[in-house]
C-alpha cells in the first residue's frame, strides 16, 4: 500500500464522521438537542484522529517529504497547512461553544452549529484537493521507497499519537455514530 492510500483511507472515515456532525448540527438547531456523550466523541475524534494523526502524518512526514521532491512550500503546500490552521480554529470555537451549551446556556448552540458547518465545510473541500491533486502529485514525484518510508513514519505517528488500539475505537466509534444518525 502507498502512504498516500493510507491517507485517501483516513479520509473516507473523516468523511463518514463529517455526515454525521452534519446530522448532529442539523438537529441541534431544528430542536435545541444535544447527546452530550456523542458530541464528545465526536470532538475527541477530530482533534485527535483528524488533527493530531492524520494531520500529523501530512505535516511531518508527507509534506516536507514532498517539499525535498521539489514541491515550493508556497505552493499547495502552504495552502493545505493553512487549512489545517483553519480546522483547528473551527474545533476550538466549537469545543468552547460546547462547553457553555454542557453548562445549560442554550444560546451556544448556534455557535456549535455554525462552527460545525464551516469545519464540515473546509473539510469537505480540503480532503477533495488533497485526495486528487496533492496525493496525485506525490505518488508522481516520491519513489516506492520513499512511500514505504513514509508509511512506516505513519505507523510510528499512530501508536506514539493516538496510541495502541484507538485506531479501532475509533472505527467502531464511526460504526455506532452512523447507525445513530445515518438512518
Amino acid at each position: 500500500m502507498k502512504a498516500t492510500q493510507q491517507l485517501k483511507d483516513e479520509h473516507e472515515g473523516v468523511k463518514v464522521m463529517l455526515a454525521v456532525l452534519e446530522r448532529v448540527c442539523r438537529k441541534l438547531e431544528e430542536t435545541k438537542h444535544l447527546d452530550k456523550e456523542h458530541f464528545e466523541k465526536i470532538l475527541e475524534f477530530l482533534k485527535v484522529f483528524v488533527d493530531k494523526c492524520h494531520h500529523g502524518k501530512e505535516e511531518e512526514l508527507l509534506f516536507p517529504a514532498l517539499e525535498a521532491a521539489g514541491v515550493p512550500k508556497d505552493g499547495p503546500i502552504r495552502v493545505m497547512l493553512q487549512e489545517h490552521e483553519l480546522g483547528r480554529k473551527y474545533i476550538r470555537t466549537m469545543s468552547d461553544a460546547f462547553a457553555g451549551f454542557a453548562t445549560g446556556d442554550q444560546s451556544a448552540s448556534r455557535g456549535i452549529a455554525k462552527s460545525g458547518q464551516d469545519y464540515i465545510a473546509l473539510l469537505r473541500d480540503h480532503i477533495e484537493k488533497e485526495n486528487n491533486v496533492l496525493f496525485a502529485m506525490a505518488d508522481r514525484l516520491l519513489s516506492g521507497k520513499m512511500q514505504d518510508e513514509l508509511l512506516e513514519g505513519f505507523e510510528k505517528i499512530e501508536e506514539e499519537r493516538i496510541g495502541v488500539g484507538k485506531h479501532e475505537e475509533f472505527h467502531h466509534l464511526l460504526e455506532k455514530l452512523s447507525a445513530v444518525y445515518m438512518r
